[in-house]
């Protein structure tokens, strides 16, 4: 489950516990699961949210390949009566998942109305996805909520950087 909502969810906060499972079955919590790594987590609230997340998601796990020090977690956030089909969800869910990434995905059935008021999701921008950066401490170091553009994912990989990912190159990596 959610940690109840306390105000909006601003950067400099630890990232408040946030529970659920793994595809594989396991039950997983935030930020405990970054283990100490750099993480991005990206939250869907709604079924179409899950095209920009998959492509953000995708984009993060090539920039990142081979950094042990970074992670990142496709956080479906199923409310309502979509909850009754949890079985079904997550045995679809775990079918289109590759089963390596099955740890970089966790579903959460309790607690998405507390996390909307948090994010500040709205009718308006429901079916994007909700990005956080959490550093290796589980502190909320950026937010943003969008498709994929270059301009946040320059911005996400320069602070990568000051968060001490290294990339290959020494610089940041050429988009």
């Amino acid at each position: 489950h959610a940690a109840p909502a306390a105000g909006p969810l601003r950067v400099g906060q630890a990232l408040p516990r946030l529970e659920g499972s793994f595809l594989n079955g396991r039950r997983a919590a935030l930020p405990a699961a970054a283990d100490g790594k750099v993480a991005l987590v990206m939250m869907g609230f709604t079924y179409e949210s899950r095209f920009p997340v998959e492509a953000w998601g995708g984009w993060f796990r090539t920039l990142t390949a081979g950094h042990a020090d970074v992670t990142s977690f496709e956080v479906p956030m199923i409310g309502g009566i979509a909850r009754l089909g949890k079985w079904f969800i997550d045995s679809g869910m775990r079918k289109g998942t590759p089963a390596d990434l099955h740890e970089n995905v966790i579903t959460v059935y309790s607690g998405s109305g507390d996390w909307k008021k948090r994010l500040g999701v709205s009718a308006a921008n429901e079916n994007d996805p909700f990005l956080l950066l959490l550093d290796r401490q589980g502190i909320v170091r950026w937010t943003h909520h969008g498709a994929f553009d270059e301009a946040s994912a320059r911005q996400l990989t320069d602070l990568m950087g000051r968060l001490g990912v290294v990339w290959a190159t020494g610089a940041a990596p050429n988009r």
